[in-house]
Protein backbone atom coordinates (compact mmCIF):
# COMPACT_ATOMS: atom_id res chain seq x y z
CA UNK A 1 0.00 0.00 0.00
CA UNK A 2 1.29 3.54 -0.97
CA UNK A 3 0.28 6.37 1.22
CA UNK A 4 -1.64 8.96 -0.30
CA UNK A 5 -0.37 12.85 0.59
CA UNK A 6 -2.05 16.34 -0.23
CA UNK A 7 -0.47 17.68 -2.84
CA UNK A 8 2.24 20.69 -2.01
CA UNK A 9 2.13 24.01 -2.67
CA UNK A 10 2.87 25.28 -6.49
CA UNK A 11 2.43 21.64 -7.59
CA UNK A 12 0.51 22.43 -11.02
CA UNK A 13 -3.71 21.33 -9.90
CA UNK A 14 -2.21 20.28 -6.03
CA UNK A 15 -1.24 16.94 -7.87
CA UNK A 16 -0.95 14.33 -5.12
CA UNK A 17 2.05 13.24 -3.78
CA UNK A 18 2.73 9.47 -3.25
CA UNK A 19 4.95 8.72 -0.80
CA UNK A 20 6.16 4.77 0.46
CA UNK A 21 5.16 3.95 4.07
CA UNK A 22 7.95 3.86 6.64
CA UNK A 23 10.24 0.49 6.40
CA UNK A 24 8.59 -1.92 8.79
CA UNK A 25 10.25 -2.87 12.44
CA UNK A 26 11.69 -5.68 11.92
CA UNK A 27 10.73 -8.11 15.26
CA UNK A 28 13.43 -10.47 16.55
CA UNK A 29 11.15 -14.05 16.71
CA UNK A 30 10.18 -15.21 20.39
CA UNK A 31 12.21 -18.32 20.38
CA UNK A 32 15.28 -16.15 19.82
CA UNK A 33 14.48 -14.04 22.30
CA UNK A 34 14.05 -16.92 24.48
CA UNK A 35 17.53 -18.75 23.74
CA UNK A 36 19.16 -15.07 24.53
CA UNK A 37 17.88 -14.98 27.40
CA UNK A 38 18.35 -18.49 28.71
CA UNK A 39 22.39 -17.08 27.76
CA UNK A 40 22.16 -14.31 29.48
CA UNK A 41 20.63 -15.89 32.96
CA UNK A 42 23.52 -18.57 32.79
CA UNK A 43 25.85 -16.39 32.05
CA UNK A 44 25.13 -13.91 34.85
CA UNK A 45 24.92 -17.02 36.97
CA UNK A 46 28.07 -18.20 36.16
CA UNK A 47 30.00 -14.76 36.65
CA UNK A 48 27.99 -14.31 39.88
CA UNK A 49 28.99 -18.23 41.39
CA UNK A 50 32.82 -17.32 39.76
CA UNK A 51 33.13 -14.09 41.96
CA UNK A 52 31.13 -15.01 45.14
CA UNK A 53 32.51 -18.39 45.58
CA UNK A 54 28.90 -19.64 45.48
CA UNK A 55 29.01 -23.40 43.27
CA UNK A 56 25.84 -24.16 44.47
CA UNK A 57 24.15 -21.23 42.40
CA UNK A 58 24.60 -23.69 39.23
CA UNK A 59 24.90 -26.48 40.64
CA UNK A 60 22.26 -29.81 39.73
CA UNK A 61 20.40 -30.03 42.99
CA UNK A 62 19.39 -26.91 42.38
CA UNK A 63 18.12 -27.22 39.12
CA UNK A 64 16.11 -30.47 40.66
CA UNK A 65 15.16 -28.40 43.04
CA UNK A 66 14.36 -25.54 40.60
CA UNK A 67 12.31 -28.06 38.33
CA UNK A 68 10.06 -29.84 41.21
CA UNK A 69 9.07 -26.55 42.65
CA UNK A 70 8.48 -24.62 39.53
CA UNK A 71 6.32 -27.28 37.98
CA UNK A 72 3.01 -26.28 40.23
CA UNK A 73 3.69 -22.63 39.27
CA UNK A 74 3.89 -23.63 35.38
CA UNK A 75 1.09 -25.10 35.74
CA UNK A 76 -0.98 -22.73 37.31
CA UNK A 77 0.49 -20.03 34.81
CA UNK A 78 -0.86 -22.19 31.77
CA UNK A 79 -3.63 -22.25 33.54
CA UNK A 80 -4.17 -18.45 34.14
CA UNK A 81 -3.10 -17.61 30.39
CA UNK A 82 -6.22 -20.22 29.24
CA UNK A 83 -8.35 -18.55 31.52
CA UNK A 84 -7.49 -14.66 30.88
CA UNK A 85 -7.03 -15.14 27.04
CA UNK A 86 -11.06 -15.65 27.51
CA UNK A 87 -11.18 -12.77 28.99
CA UNK A 88 -11.58 -14.18 32.55
CA UNK A 89 -9.85 -12.93 35.37
CA UNK A 90 -9.02 -16.37 37.63
CA UNK A 91 -7.62 -15.16 40.70
CA UNK A 92 -9.30 -18.75 42.03
CA UNK A 93 -6.23 -20.81 40.64
CA UNK A 94 -4.87 -20.69 44.31
CA UNK A 95 -8.42 -22.63 45.21
CA UNK A 96 -8.31 -24.91 42.45
CA UNK A 97 -4.86 -25.64 43.12
CA UNK A 98 -5.59 -26.90 46.58
CA UNK A 99 -8.68 -29.05 45.38
CA UNK A 100 -6.00 -30.61 42.81
CA UNK A 101 -3.94 -31.40 46.14
CA UNK A 102 -6.74 -33.19 47.84
CA UNK A 103 -7.52 -35.02 44.54
CA UNK A 104 -3.95 -36.24 43.76
CA UNK A 105 -3.80 -37.80 47.38
CA UNK A 106 -6.85 -39.27 47.08
CA UNK A 107 -6.40 -40.57 43.62
CA UNK A 108 -2.88 -41.67 44.54
CA UNK A 109 -4.09 -43.41 47.30
CA UNK A 110 -6.22 -46.02 44.91
CA UNK A 111 -4.54 -46.04 41.60
CA UNK A 112 -1.39 -44.53 41.70
CA UNK A 113 0.77 -41.99 40.52
CA UNK A 114 -1.26 -41.25 37.09
CA UNK A 115 -4.44 -41.51 38.69
CA UNK A 116 -3.19 -38.87 40.80
CA UNK A 117 -2.69 -36.48 38.24
CA UNK A 118 -6.17 -37.66 36.68
CA UNK A 119 -8.23 -36.69 39.93
CA UNK A 120 -6.05 -33.59 40.59
CA UNK A 121 -7.49 -32.42 36.94
CA UNK A 122 -11.26 -33.65 37.91
CA UNK A 123 -11.52 -31.42 40.86
CA UNK A 124 -9.67 -28.78 39.27
CA UNK A 125 -11.58 -28.63 36.70
CA UNK A 126 -14.75 -28.74 39.07
CA UNK A 127 -13.51 -25.59 40.89
CA UNK A 128 -13.14 -23.93 37.19
CA UNK A 129 -16.93 -24.67 36.30
CA UNK A 130 -17.89 -23.40 39.48
CA UNK A 131 -16.34 -20.35 38.59
CA UNK A 132 -16.91 -20.20 34.74
CA UNK A 133 -21.00 -20.81 36.20
CA UNK A 134 -20.64 -17.92 38.66
CA UNK A 135 -18.84 -15.58 36.31
CA UNK A 136 -20.38 -16.22 32.79
CA UNK A 137 -23.66 -17.23 33.76
CA UNK A 138 -24.54 -15.12 36.34
CA UNK A 139 -22.43 -12.28 36.21
CA UNK A 140 -20.36 -12.41 39.18
CA UNK A 141 -17.70 -10.05 39.54
CA UNK A 142 -14.64 -12.47 38.41
CA UNK A 143 -12.79 -11.04 41.78
CA UNK A 144 -15.19 -12.21 44.00
CA UNK A 145 -16.00 -15.26 42.74
CA UNK A 146 -12.10 -16.18 42.39
CA UNK A 147 -12.07 -15.03 45.98
CA UNK A 148 -15.02 -17.19 46.81
CA UNK A 149 -13.31 -20.24 45.19
CA UNK A 150 -10.15 -19.83 46.68
CA UNK A 151 -12.01 -19.88 50.61
CA UNK A 152 -14.29 -22.77 48.95
CA UNK A 153 -11.00 -25.19 48.40
CA UNK A 154 -9.48 -24.61 51.65
CA UNK A 155 -12.38 -25.27 53.24
CA UNK A 156 -13.77 -28.01 51.49
CA UNK A 157 -10.51 -30.19 50.87
CA UNK A 158 -10.07 -29.89 54.90
CA UNK A 159 -13.38 -31.49 55.68
CA UNK A 160 -12.62 -33.96 53.05
CA UNK A 161 -9.02 -34.71 54.77
CA UNK A 162 -10.79 -34.85 57.78
CA UNK A 163 -13.58 -37.34 56.84
CA UNK A 164 -11.37 -39.58 54.63
CA UNK A 165 -7.73 -39.24 55.22
CA UNK A 166 -7.40 -38.95 59.32
CA UNK A 167 -8.65 -42.60 59.89
CA UNK A 168 -5.52 -43.86 57.71
CA UNK A 169 -3.00 -41.72 58.75
CA UNK A 170 -4.30 -40.36 62.32
CA UNK A 171 -3.74 -36.52 61.20
CA UNK A 172 -6.77 -34.35 59.75
CA UNK A 173 -4.26 -32.34 58.37
CA UNK A 174 -2.08 -34.99 56.24
CA UNK A 175 -3.19 -37.86 53.99
CA UNK A 176 -0.89 -41.18 53.85
CA UNK A 177 1.90 -41.31 51.60
CA UNK A 178 0.95 -41.84 48.00
CA UNK A 179 3.50 -43.72 45.44
CA UNK A 180 5.76 -41.54 43.42
CA UNK A 181 6.30 -41.83 39.73
CA UNK A 182 9.51 -43.36 38.81
CA UNK A 183 12.29 -41.45 37.43
CA UNK A 184 15.06 -42.02 34.89
CA UNK A 185 18.23 -40.65 33.74
CA UNK A 186 20.78 -40.80 30.96
CA UNK A 187 22.96 -42.98 32.62
CA UNK A 188 26.24 -41.57 30.13
CA UNK A 189 24.94 -38.52 29.66
CA UNK A 190 24.46 -37.82 33.34
CA UNK A 191 27.73 -39.25 35.26
CA UNK A 192 29.99 -37.22 32.36
CA UNK A 193 28.29 -33.66 33.48
CA UNK A 194 28.44 -34.47 36.85
CA UNK A 195 32.50 -34.88 35.57
CA UNK A 196 32.34 -32.04 34.41
CA UNK A 197 30.44 -29.87 37.17
CA UNK A 198 33.19 -31.64 39.87
CA UNK A 199 35.95 -29.75 37.57
CA UNK A 200 34.65 -26.71 38.75
CA UNK A 201 35.87 -24.65 35.71
CA UNK A 202 34.45 -21.52 34.57
CA UNK A 203 31.06 -21.65 32.72
CA UNK A 204 31.86 -24.85 31.65
CA UNK A 205 31.18 -26.45 35.25
CA UNK A 206 28.26 -24.16 35.60
CA UNK A 207 26.50 -25.23 32.15
CA UNK A 208 27.21 -29.00 32.73
CA UNK A 209 25.53 -28.63 36.32
CA UNK A 210 22.31 -26.72 35.00
CA UNK A 211 21.79 -29.43 32.13
CA UNK A 212 22.85 -32.18 34.93
CA UNK A 213 20.32 -31.63 36.84
CA UNK A 214 17.40 -31.83 33.75
CA UNK A 215 18.40 -34.85 32.53
CA UNK A 216 18.96 -36.49 35.74
CA UNK A 217 16.36 -38.20 38.14
CA UNK A 218 13.67 -36.93 35.67
CA UNK A 219 9.61 -37.40 36.37
CA UNK A 220 7.40 -37.93 33.58
CA UNK A 221 5.85 -34.75 35.27
CA UNK A 222 8.23 -32.47 33.77
CA UNK A 223 7.78 -34.65 30.30
CA UNK A 224 3.56 -33.71 30.98
CA UNK A 225 4.15 -30.18 31.60
CA UNK A 226 6.46 -29.58 28.77
CA UNK A 227 3.75 -31.00 26.12
CA UNK A 228 0.81 -28.72 27.90
CA UNK A 229 3.35 -25.48 27.22
CA UNK A 230 3.73 -26.79 23.62
CA UNK A 231 -0.32 -28.28 23.57
CA UNK A 232 -1.24 -24.50 25.01
CA UNK A 233 0.88 -22.94 22.42
CA UNK A 234 -0.12 -24.36 19.35
CA UNK A 235 -3.73 -24.88 20.17
CA UNK A 236 -4.37 -21.41 21.20
CA UNK A 237 -2.25 -19.75 18.64
CA UNK A 238 -1.93 -22.07 15.84
CA UNK A 239 -5.78 -23.52 15.68
CA UNK A 240 -8.92 -21.85 14.62
CA UNK A 241 -10.66 -22.64 17.83
CA UNK A 242 -7.71 -20.66 19.61
CA UNK A 243 -8.26 -17.39 17.68
CA UNK A 244 -11.53 -17.74 18.74
CA UNK A 245 -11.29 -17.67 22.13
CA UNK A 246 -8.47 -15.15 22.32
CA UNK A 247 -11.36 -12.94 20.31
CA UNK A 248 -13.16 -13.81 23.12
CA UNK A 249 -10.81 -11.55 25.44
CA UNK A 250 -10.28 -9.10 22.65
CA UNK A 251 -13.16 -8.10 22.00
CA UNK A 252 -16.76 -10.11 22.82
CA UNK A 253 -19.19 -8.56 21.06
CA UNK A 254 -17.33 -8.75 17.53
CA UNK A 255 -16.37 -12.48 17.94
CA UNK A 256 -20.35 -12.91 18.70
CA UNK A 257 -21.43 -10.71 15.69
CA UNK A 258 -18.70 -13.17 13.56
CA UNK A 259 -20.98 -16.20 15.24
CA UNK A 260 -18.69 -17.47 18.02
CA UNK A 261 -20.52 -18.82 20.75
CA UNK A 262 -18.83 -16.31 23.55
CA UNK A 263 -20.52 -18.81 26.45
CA UNK A 264 -19.00 -21.71 25.04
CA UNK A 265 -15.78 -21.07 24.59
CA UNK A 266 -15.09 -19.15 28.09
CA UNK A 267 -16.39 -22.05 29.82
CA UNK A 268 -13.78 -24.32 27.94
CA UNK A 269 -11.47 -21.99 28.80
CA UNK A 270 -12.07 -21.51 32.55
CA UNK A 271 -12.44 -25.44 32.84
CA UNK A 272 -9.46 -25.87 31.19
CA UNK A 273 -7.84 -23.00 33.40
CA UNK A 274 -9.03 -25.27 36.20
CA UNK A 275 -8.15 -28.57 35.32
CA UNK A 276 -4.48 -27.36 34.49
CA UNK A 277 -3.88 -25.70 38.05
CA UNK A 278 -5.24 -28.96 39.61
CA UNK A 279 -2.73 -30.99 37.74
CA UNK A 280 -0.09 -28.64 39.35
CA UNK A 281 -1.82 -29.57 42.52
CA UNK A 282 -0.65 -32.89 41.31
CA UNK A 283 3.04 -31.91 40.98
CA UNK A 284 2.95 -30.61 44.05
CA UNK A 285 1.92 -33.67 45.95
CA UNK A 286 3.86 -36.16 43.94
CA UNK A 287 7.43 -34.24 44.19
CA UNK A 288 7.16 -33.41 47.93
CA UNK A 289 9.11 -35.77 49.91
CA UNK A 290 6.97 -37.84 51.39
CA UNK A 291 4.29 -38.03 48.68
CA UNK A 292 1.13 -36.46 50.73
CA UNK A 293 -1.58 -34.16 50.99
CA UNK A 294 -0.46 -31.41 53.66
CA UNK A 295 -3.25 -28.54 54.63
CA UNK A 296 -1.79 -25.68 53.34
CA UNK A 297 1.25 -27.02 51.26
CA UNK A 298 0.30 -24.58 47.79
CA UNK A 299 1.92 -21.80 49.98
CA UNK A 300 -0.04 -19.31 47.57
CA UNK A 301 1.69 -20.78 44.68
CA UNK A 302 -1.43 -20.15 42.93
CA UNK A 303 -1.01 -16.49 42.99
CA UNK A 304 2.65 -16.82 42.28
CA UNK A 305 1.56 -18.27 39.39
CA UNK A 306 -0.57 -15.54 37.98
CA UNK A 307 2.44 -13.70 38.80
CA UNK A 308 4.21 -16.23 35.94
CA UNK A 309 1.49 -15.54 33.49
CA UNK A 310 1.81 -11.91 34.02
CA UNK A 311 5.65 -11.65 34.06
CA UNK A 312 5.22 -13.59 30.53
CA UNK A 313 2.69 -11.01 28.92
CA UNK A 314 0.50 -14.14 28.86
CA UNK A 315 2.34 -16.38 26.65
CA UNK A 316 3.40 -20.11 27.31
CA UNK A 317 7.09 -19.22 26.72
CA UNK A 318 7.37 -16.05 28.48
CA UNK A 319 5.06 -17.95 31.75
CA UNK A 320 7.91 -20.49 31.47
CA UNK A 321 10.49 -18.12 31.97
CA UNK A 322 8.70 -16.25 34.48
CA UNK A 323 8.12 -20.02 36.72
CA UNK A 324 11.78 -20.97 35.95
CA UNK A 325 13.08 -17.90 38.13
CA UNK A 326 10.47 -18.13 40.92
CA UNK A 327 11.05 -21.82 41.28
CA UNK A 328 15.01 -21.33 41.07
CA UNK A 329 14.53 -18.57 43.76
CA UNK A 330 12.84 -21.32 46.30
CA UNK A 331 14.89 -24.30 44.86
CA UNK A 332 18.12 -22.53 45.67
CA UNK A 333 16.52 -21.58 49.56
CA UNK A 334 16.02 -25.51 49.67
CA UNK A 335 19.38 -26.85 48.18
CA UNK A 336 21.97 -24.38 50.08
CA UNK A 337 22.05 -21.55 52.85
CA UNK A 338 21.67 -17.94 53.73
CA UNK A 339 24.96 -17.16 51.97
CA UNK A 340 23.77 -18.65 48.60
CA UNK A 341 20.45 -16.53 48.53
CA UNK A 342 22.48 -13.55 49.60
CA UNK A 343 25.49 -14.36 46.25
CA UNK A 344 21.78 -13.50 44.94
CA UNK A 345 21.84 -9.66 45.33
CA UNK A 346 24.92 -9.96 43.82
CA UNK A 347 23.64 -11.22 40.39
CA UNK A 348 21.10 -8.70 40.72
CA UNK A 349 23.88 -6.08 40.68
CA UNK A 350 25.34 -7.56 37.47
CA UNK A 351 22.13 -7.87 36.05
CA UNK A 352 21.66 -4.31 36.78
CA UNK A 353 24.88 -3.32 35.54
CA UNK A 354 24.12 -4.95 32.40
CA UNK A 355 20.58 -2.93 32.14
CA UNK A 356 22.57 0.30 32.09
CA UNK A 357 24.58 -0.55 29.49
CA UNK A 358 21.82 -1.29 27.72
CA UNK A 359 19.97 1.58 28.13
CA UNK A 360 22.66 3.56 27.79
CA UNK A 361 23.02 2.58 23.63
CA UNK A 362 19.63 2.93 23.54
CA UNK A 363 19.88 6.56 24.86
CA UNK A 364 16.93 5.91 27.71
CA UNK A 365 18.88 8.30 29.83
CA UNK A 366 16.33 8.21 32.61
CA UNK A 367 16.13 4.38 32.89
CA UNK A 368 19.51 3.74 32.69
CA UNK A 369 20.16 6.44 35.50
CA UNK A 370 17.58 4.43 37.93
CA UNK A 371 19.18 0.63 36.98
CA UNK A 372 22.37 2.14 38.10
CA UNK A 373 20.96 4.06 41.47
CA UNK A 374 19.23 0.36 42.12
CA UNK A 375 22.60 -1.40 41.17
CA UNK A 376 24.53 1.12 43.61
CA UNK A 377 22.01 0.72 46.53
CA UNK A 378 21.59 -3.33 45.74
CA UNK A 379 25.78 -3.65 46.10
CA UNK A 380 25.55 -1.30 49.61
CA UNK A 381 23.34 -4.15 50.90
CA UNK A 382 24.99 -7.25 49.26
CA UNK A 383 28.70 -5.32 50.91
CA UNK A 384 27.52 -4.21 54.16
CA UNK A 385 25.91 -7.72 55.10
CA UNK A 386 26.91 -11.55 55.10
CA UNK A 387 23.62 -13.23 54.36
CA UNK A 388 20.29 -12.20 54.59
CA UNK A 389 17.97 -12.50 57.40
CA UNK A 390 16.59 -16.26 58.01
CA UNK A 391 13.43 -14.96 58.70
CA UNK A 392 13.29 -13.42 54.91
CA UNK A 393 14.63 -17.17 53.29
CA UNK A 394 10.66 -18.75 53.09
CA UNK A 395 9.83 -15.61 51.48
CA UNK A 396 12.82 -15.41 48.81
CA UNK A 397 10.30 -16.21 45.74
CA UNK A 398 7.78 -13.99 47.34
CA UNK A 399 10.27 -11.21 46.91
CA UNK A 400 11.57 -11.77 43.86
CA UNK A 401 8.30 -11.86 42.12
CA UNK A 402 7.37 -8.53 43.43
CA UNK A 403 10.43 -6.72 42.51
CA UNK A 404 10.12 -8.55 38.71
CA UNK A 405 6.50 -7.77 37.93
CA UNK A 406 7.43 -4.21 39.22
CA UNK A 407 9.85 -4.03 36.72
CA UNK A 408 7.99 -5.36 33.83
CA UNK A 409 5.09 -3.65 34.26
CA UNK A 410 5.38 -1.26 31.72
CA UNK A 411 5.57 -3.84 29.23
CA UNK A 412 3.01 -5.71 29.77
CA UNK A 413 -0.47 -5.86 27.65
CA UNK A 414 -3.34 -7.81 28.82
CA UNK A 415 -6.06 -9.19 26.63
CA UNK A 416 -8.08 -6.09 26.03
CA UNK A 417 -11.41 -7.38 27.62
CA UNK A 418 -10.18 -8.97 30.40
CA UNK A 419 -12.22 -9.01 33.46
CA UNK A 420 -15.04 -6.81 31.68
CA UNK A 421 -18.58 -8.39 31.90
CA UNK A 422 -20.17 -9.34 29.25
CA UNK A 423 -23.79 -10.53 28.21
CA UNK A 424 -24.99 -11.95 25.17
CA UNK A 425 -26.16 -9.86 22.68
CA UNK A 426 -25.32 -6.44 24.51
CA UNK A 427 -23.87 -5.34 21.47
CA UNK A 428 -26.89 -5.27 19.26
Amino acid sequence: MLDVQPGLPGTPGGAAMMMPPPPRRRVMPGWAIFAIGIVAVVGVLSATSYLTGQPALTSSSTMQNTVTLGLPILLCGLGGIWSERSGMINIGLEGMMILGTWGAAFGGLHGGPWMAVLVGALLGALGGLLHAIATVTFGVNHIVSGVAINLLGAGVTKYLATLIFEPLSSNPRDSPPVEQFATFSAPWLSDWLGELEAGQRVVISDVAGLVRGLVTRVSPMLLLSILLVLLTYFVLWRSRFGLRLRSCGENPVASESLGVNVYLHKYIAVTASGALAGIGGAALVLGSSPSIYSEGQTANRGFIGLAAMIFGNWRPGGTLAGASLFGYSDGLRLSSGPETVHALLYAAVISAGLLVIWQLFRRKWNVAGLAAFGAVAVYALYYTTDELPTEFLPYTPHIITLVVLALAAQRLRPPAANGMPYRRGEGD
